[in-house]
């Protein structure tokens, strides 16, 4: 039994020691092998990596600004596409269609040249002759006066017409004005520069339309007194004759 115990007991101590000894030896390897791994500084390649990572991060900075850019000039580009919101086109067009159809309703001697021509010639002769019956002066004479009157009354229909449309012009222009002034883009400002040339063409017509129908009356009037002229003459020669019922009564 003893033997027995002393040998068990030298194997444990023995064991013992065997496992100290690698535990020993294993801690002296792996101190080593973890000094292997140590890391080791490289101010070089650190600084050569620090640049490279500096201009990549500039070439990305560049990037976003020619982007940001591209944006900021389709933005512009959209601006300058923009129209005006609102147009007075058709408010001007309307009036300039309404004066010339007040212009067409002339009664009378129209403004159609051919005709004009043809109803002057009959109407306001240089004079009447003798074969012209005296019925046919007052028709003449009646068709001149109404030619007259009808001139006086389109030239001052015209001129209610066009003060009627002051108030409207001059919300016009400022509408106009205040387009150009807002806005965005060139389109806009090329389309208030366009609507307010309108607006002047607008009113050079009326001006026009105007001094058509006032000279059409001053015309007429002038023309009726000249015709009336003729035919008075020529009714006073009818009335004296050749003298000889005035000689005979002396």
């Amino acid at each position: 039994m003893l033997e027995s115990a002393g040998r068990l007991g030298a194997r444990t101590t023995t064991r013992i020691v065997v496992t100290v000894a690698l535990s020993v030896v294993v801690a002296v390897n792996g101190s080593r092998r973890v000094g292997a791994f140590d890391i080791v500084f490289d101010p070089s390649n650190y600084s050569q990596n620090l640049l490279t990572a500096a201009r990549a991060l500039e070439q990305i900075n560049n990037q976003v600004r020619s982007l940001e850019n591209q944006a900021q000039s389709l933005l512009n580009q959209a601006k300058h596409l923009a129209s005006l919101p609102t147009s007075v086109v058709g408010q001007l067009t309307s009036t300039i269609g309404q004066m010339n159809s007040l212009i067409t309703q002339a009664k009378g001697i129209s403004f159609d040249v051919q005709k004009t021509r043809q109803d002057f010639a009959q109407l306001y002769p240089r004079e009447y002759g003798a074969a012209t019956s005296s019925d046919r002066m007052v028709q003449d004479a009646t068709a001149r006066w109404n030619n007259s009157y009808e001139g006086l009354n389109q030239a001052l229909t015209i001129q209610s017409a066009i003060v009627s449309n002051l108030d409207q012009d001059g919300q016009t222009l400022r509408t106009l004005m205040a387009n150009s002034s807002a806005a965005v883009g060139s389109l806009q400002a090329q389309q208030s520069g366009n609507e307010l040339l309108a607006l002047q063409i607008k009113q050079a017509l009326q001006t026009q339309a105007l001094l058509a129908t006032q000279a059409r009356a001053d015309t007429l009037r002038a023309a009726e007194e000249r015709a009336s002229a003729a035919a008075a003459q020529e009714r006073f020669i009818r009335f004296i004759g050749d003298g000889h019922a005035y000689a005979g009564g002396r």
